[in-house]
């Protein structure tokens, strides 16, 4: 039996106190509580018996499920239960300040016939020589069963007088209709499922197997880039929507997302529910109640996308469930394959993790048996991997190109061209140029409000801090001493202006944050790269992954190093991964594809074994590299950030979490590290020092660094001063 709440204004309420309370309704009183009926509650102390009136009635929008998620999000990720529901539920359904909704309920207005069509067949042959348009307009209606007040004006040719009229003889009514703001998504024609290869389909029947099982569980399918594992995804999800069960598939971006829907679209039509936050509040809040509802039983999204409110989940799939970006870094900072992991614990159903670089973490999970573990080794259309040249840009320092493009990647491009097949160029940094410094001083342009240098644009002659947002104009010369102004480093910006240098009158894509627009901007320049075979798309990372351009032949890594030397324990990890992606985007279709990698250190390992396609290899040492570092998956990584305006103070705080920490674990049970700044210690003026735990984590020690926080939160000497906990942080 569902639980109403009745919204009641009570009678005895005074004026300062007044508002619609709620009262849940008796089950025995279900169908019978109405809106604008008198009933009696109890009220104020004492409970006393006193009168309303019901305004509504309505379910709640949290279901005890979703409440249970909250509470295991409060203790997990350091969170409030509030900041938890807001995470779950959308942003559509709170309150603004003054009290209204964020969104409403959209509404068409409608009008049907109030008296049988042949009753209104004959008013219409009587009326029309007095009033045509009031005849068309009952012709039209007895055609239809209802029309939308606007198309019926539309197509009768008549004004709202004429429908008024109508309305007031009583031969046609008027109401309101629910509507579901969608995104525009073009009619997809309904196709087969896709053929699986033998690899496939053997994989299929292991995973199938296990969602059949009934019980929950964890699963990683690792397949080598273009070995067909959205294919499987589609079958799986298939079998379960045949059986009545829904299903969540999570993205890592949002540029992936139109692609994902375009395909699962042909397969399920409007079945597929979308979740990202591209969409608008209305969007995002009619596709909840879609689902919610029961009308969507797929949901693909990013990834929030994991709250979807679906009924009997039958399979959750975390596509590149490497990606960082499924991690939350604003509160509750919550890690999506966390909070996926016990959804499906709680729904009895199977999490599949997919990747052709898993996170080692999961692939460790994997190799001891908590996972299930299932391979794809070839590619789906039996092409060859690209054959990968690495290429040394000191060499082509000293050759005197000092430019982005080596002298080997340039050829390979020239070649392309004359091939009219098409190139990705990866550069994981936006902008002109990462900095601009004086020859003759070394003045650096510096962000007033953050620790970092600005970045230049070339586009409109401007320095941005990627951090807050400040922008200033570049100046002629050196303001400290006049001296000439260097441009060092590179953006995809700078990259751009070298293709066309190199290239002329050859058009060139460039996909980053800077470039693109917030909505629909992600479809439109694939579509145009892929209808208009333009020769260069340059990119950041969101060209890397999840991408399929049949006439993509050549891929170049710009700059691997660039996140190696991160300080961070992922930085191996994370290069291997980026690398090997973008790589695989080469060669998926009939053409072979090949692959450049420049770099300042062509005898580093990772970058090798990259080159190389080799996880396997990769895992294995990387793995030993983790138990050297006393590093996940060996132990949890666990932080307490704290940051603030004065950096003494916040320091101060700092050694006192630590202090706190030390004697309420103790250091036989954690090692504990800091305060220790951030790599950029201060963002929009606050300066921020992380205190590290490394430890096996459990409740009681989750426990101890909660009540450390709370301390140093609600200390009178840390006023000012904000302090947050959270799993396994980023190092930025």
């Amino acid at each position: 039996m569902p639980v109403l709440i009745a919204k009641v204004a009570v009678s005895a309420a005074t004026y300062w106190i007044d508002r619609p309370y709620d009262y849940l309704i008796p089950e025995e009183l279900h169908g019978k509580v109405l809106p604008g009926m008198r009933v009696f509650v109890p009220f104020s102390r004492g409970n006393r018996r006193v009168e309303g009136i019901v305004l509504a009635v309505e379910q709640p929008v949290l279901t005890d499920e979703q409440i249970r998620l909250a509470l295991f999000m409060r203790e997990r990720f350091f969170c409030t239960v509030y900041d938890a529901v807001k995470a779950i539920l959308p942003t559509g359904l709170w309150f603004k300040a003054d009290g209204s909704r964020r969104v409403n309920d959209k509404t068409v207005e409608m009008a049907r016939l109030a008296v049988p069509a042949e009753d209104a067949a004959d008013m219409a042959d009587r009326i029309r020589h007095k009033s045509p348009r009031q005849a068309e307009l009952l012709d039209l209606l007895c055609s239809f069963e209802a029309l939308p007040v606007k198309d019926l004006l539309l197509h009768g040719n008549a004004s709202r007088a004429s429908l008024k009229s109508l309305c007031d003889k009583e031969l046609v009514s008027l109401y309101h209709r629910e509507v579901f703001r969608r995104a525009e998504i073009p009619p997809e024609e309904r196709v087969p499922l896709p053929v699986l290869n033998e690899e496939q389909l053997a994989v299929f029947e292991k995973i199938s197997a296990l969602a059949f099982s009934g019980k929950a569980g964890c699963a990683l399918l690792q397949g080598v880039t273009g070995s067909g594992k959205t294919s499987i995804y589609i079958h799986l999800i298939h079998q379960q929507l045949s059986r009545g069960k829904t299903a969540i598939l999570l993205v890592p971006e949002i540029a992936l997302t139109p692609q994902m829907l375009h395909t699962f679209s042909s397969h399920f039509g409007d079945e597929v529910a979308v979740l990202h936050s591209s969409l608008s509040l209305g969007e995002r809040y009619d596709e909840w109640k879609r689902i919610r509802s029961g009308r969507a039983h797929l949901v693909i999204g990013t990834r929030s996308a994991v709250f979807a409110p679906v009924r009997d989940l039958g399979i959750l799939i975390i596509d590149e469930e490497q990606e960082e970006t499924y991690r939350s870094e604003n509160a509750p900072r919550y890690h999506a394959r966390d909070v996926a992991k016990y959804i499906c614990s709680k729904a009895g159903c199977t999490l599949l993790l997919g990747s052709a670089t898993p996170e080692l973490v999961s692939r460790y999970q994997a190799q001891i048996g908590r996972y299930a573990y299932f391979r794809l080794d070839k590619r789906y259309n039996a092409q060859k991997l690209p054959s990968v040249r690495i290429v040394d840009m000191k060499k082509e320092l000293r050759e005197g190109n000092g430019g982005c493009i080596s002298s080997v990647l340039a050829e390979e491009l020239q070649k392309n061209l004359d091939a009219a097949e098409q190139s990705i160029l990866f550069l994981n940094r936006r902008g002109t140029n990462k900095l601009i410094s004086c020859g003759d001083c070394g003045f650096t342009y510096k962000c007033p409000r953050c620790s970092v240098s600005l970045t230049y644009h070339s586009l409109n002659r401007r320095l941005l801090c990627h951090y807050c947002g400040y922008s200033r104009r570049v100046d002629d010369s050196c303001p400290e001493c006049g001296g000439r102004l260097k441009y060092v480093g590179a953006g995809t910006q700078l990259v751009v202006e070298e293709l066309q240098a190199l290239f002329p009158g050859q058009e060139i894509l460039r996909m980053d944050t800077d470039s693109l627009a917030p909505v629909g901007s992600h479809e439109e320049l694939f579509d145009q790269f892929r209808k208009e075979n333009i020769p260069f798309l340059v990119g950041t990372q969101m060209v890397t992954k999840g991408l399929n351009f049949e006439n993509v032949t050549l891929v170049g890594v710009l700059s691997a190093d660039q996140s190696l030397y991160a300080g961070d324990y992922r930085a191996g990890e994370r290069t291997f991964s980026l690398i090997t992606q973008v790589v695989g985007r080469s060669g998926r279709g009939s053409k072979p594809g090949r692959a450049i990698i420049q770099t300042y250190t062509p005898g580093n390992e990772t970058i090798r074994l990259a080159a190389e396609q080799d996880y396997e290899a990769f895992y294995a040492s990387e793995l030993e590299v983790r138990k050297l570092q006393n590093a996940p998956p060996f132990t949890d990584h666990l932080s307490v950030t704290i940051s603030g305006m004065t950096e003494s103070l916040v320091v101060e705080a700092g050694r006192f979490v630590r202090d706190r920490l030390e004697a309420l674990i103790g250091p036989q049970r954690a090692d504990f590290l800091g305060p220790t700044p951030l790599n950029v210690v201060k963002v929009n003026n606050r300066f921020r020092y992380r205190v590290h735990i490394i430890c096996t984590a459990g409740a009681s020690i989750r426990g101890f660094i909660s009540q450390a926080v709370i301390e140093c939160n609600t200390d009178k000497r840390f006023r000012g001063v904000s302090v947050f906990a959270e799993n396994d942080p980023l190092n930025t």
